[in-house]
């Protein structure tokens, strides 16, 4: 088979591969562009997902397996995809170690006024009364809006810390290290309790501005709002609107409705907002993790098995 991949790995995955598949025929390309004329006789893609469209797919006479090395499929040309029976699989669950620590970290950073302390070390300002108080994890309440492998790890994490884990998304069934699960129906309440609401939702037409001002009119906690899911979870002008009327006390935003971040958003110009880059994923160990699952489901398909790690529903998306 012919597996052509519009990522370029570093040197010692590409040679695991070729040795591990030594009867297939691998060629890896840095951008889509340069695969376009190898596309047609593709029986495997890999890919981030983000450079196919419904034209390359019908492009890809031969396609039965597209392997995306990512989480979110939401630029993906799902029908398209389906049309032709395609394979999807991604890699959802590499993402768990690096984003359940950013989210940790990020909550200290919040707790711990870390925003306030660079500020001052910059200033060389050798003030020890305003940046108090300094507050604790410790007996606070988390809210995690999404809870599959990222979201339990978060909680899992939480409980180091000695917090309440209060959980959602689209079941409601029990999870360890979670206190209480609830269904979307239980958003208001995990509002209406949480020092930290933290969204690890992706994009789909159930989740797309999920949080609602209604929401925040119901926090009593001034929590600390975390999103690290799609920037679609909330419509922005909620979240400003938020923030200026002090329903929350502080927004750490990895993710948004338009990336990069335009230079003249507010967001970038509010002390009480953390912008990061899209970056709560990366990881050194992002590729390597990412080739393992498609190395098992290579596998699994040369045995003609069809319990595949991550095989995605293109109806739902996910």
């Amino acid at each position: 088979m012919l597996i052509l991949s519009t990522i370029k790995p570093p040197e010692e995955l590409i040679n695991k591969m070729n040795m591990v598949f030594s009867e297939d025929e691998f060629i890896f390309y840095s951008e889509m562009k340069e695969a376009l004329e190898d596309l047609p006789r593709a029986d495997i893609l890999i890919t981030y997902g983000e450079d196919l469209t419904p034209v390359l797919i019908e492009k890809a006479q031969r396609l039965k397996w597209i392997m995306v090395m990512s989480a979110g499929l939401e630029l993906m040309p799902l029908d398209a995809i389906k049309e032709k029976g395609i394979l999807v699989t991604n890699a959802r669950g590499i993402h768990k170690i690096p984003m359940a620590e950013y989210t940790l970290s990020m909550m200290l950073h919040v707790a711990k006024k870390n925003k306030q302390l660079l500020q001052q070390e910059e200033r060389k300002s050798w003030n020890r009364v305003t940046i108090i108080p300094v507050e604790e994890l410790h007996g606070k309440t988390v809210g995690i809006l999404g809870v599959g492998a990222i979201g339990g790890e978060i909680a899992r994490l939480c409980k180091a810390f000695n917090m309440k884990v209060l959980g959602l998304n689209r079941s409601g069934a029990d999870q360890q290290y979670v206190d209480e699960m609830y269904q979307y129906s239980g958003l208001e309440y995990i509002c209406s309790h949480a020092d930290y609401i933290v969204s690890v939702l992706p994009s789909t037409n159930e989740t797309k501005y999920l949080l609602k001002d209604s929401h925040f009119r119901v926090m009593k906690n001034q929590p600390v709002f975390i999103n690290i899911g799609r920037g679609d979870v909330v419509k922005e002008e909620d979240l400003l609107y938020a923030l200026h009327s002090k329903k929350i006390s502080h927004a750490v935003l990895d993710v948004f409705e338009q990336e990069p971040l335009p230079v003249y958003h507010p967001f970038w110009e509010l002390d009480q907002v953390t912008v990061t880059p899209h970056i709560s994923s990366k990881t050194s160990k992002y590729l390597p993790r990412s080739f393992e699952i498609f190395e098992q489901n290579f596998h699994i398909l040369k045995q003609g098995r069809n319990d595949f790690i991550n095989k995605i529903d293109s109806e739902r998306g996910y």
